[in-house]
């Protein structure tokens, strides 16, 4: 076996010397890591949403038409509009109907962030429009007892009020 040349023999020095204090760090280093991990985190808060709402690439958007009734009275009664009668139902009060104005909102918001993406609106019309419209429209729906001429508001279903207690959680058996 023959020895190292002297020019190797100082550069495996060099190495040597130049690991030892790399070494030391690395291991500081995770150390370190080791303690944060082991700590509680503080929770985190979770930004609000803006109110023009985010496309799925993150970046805000900005509103084609900033209210829910600027979308309706614009939008969504001239483009998806159907001869009423039938099976088809509108109340042009439809602001009085809360289960019109919830789903008229999840399609507005929805069709406000899609609208931007490529093919979203073909997505909105598939998953969202043709969803919601025939519950919003059909006989059953919020305007069932609606027609052009007459607003006839809707009635509540009937509540009981809960037994006292049965909103509680259950007491754990293994305590």
């Amino acid at each position: 076996m023959t020895e190292p040349s002297p020019d190797f023999a100082a550069l495996l020095q060099e190495w040597q010397d130049d690991y030892e204090p790399r070494l030391k760090r690395v291991e500081n280093a995770v150390e370190e890591l080791d303690l944060l991990l082991s700590q509680p985190r503080p929770p985190t808060a979770t930004p609000a949403p803006s109110p023009a709402g985010e496309a799925a690439s993150g970046i805000p958007i900005e509103l084609r038409y900033p209210t829910l009734e600027q979308w309706v009275v614009e939008h969504f009664v001239r483009v998806y509009a159907r001869p009423v009668g039938g099976q088809i139902r509108w109340c042009a009060r439809w602001w009085e109907h809360a289960e019109a104005i919830t789903r008229l909102e999840a399609l507005w918001r929805s069709w406000e962030t899609l609208r931007i993406e490529p093919l979203g609106l073909d997505a909105w019309l598939r998953e969202r429009l043709d969803h919601h419209l025939p519950h919003l429209l059909g006989p059953s729906g919020p305007f069932a007892s609606c027609n052009p001429e007459r607003h006839a508001g809707g009635k509540d279903l009937a509540t009981v009020p809960a037994p006292e207690g049965w909103w509680d959680p259950p007491e754990m058996a293994d305590r």
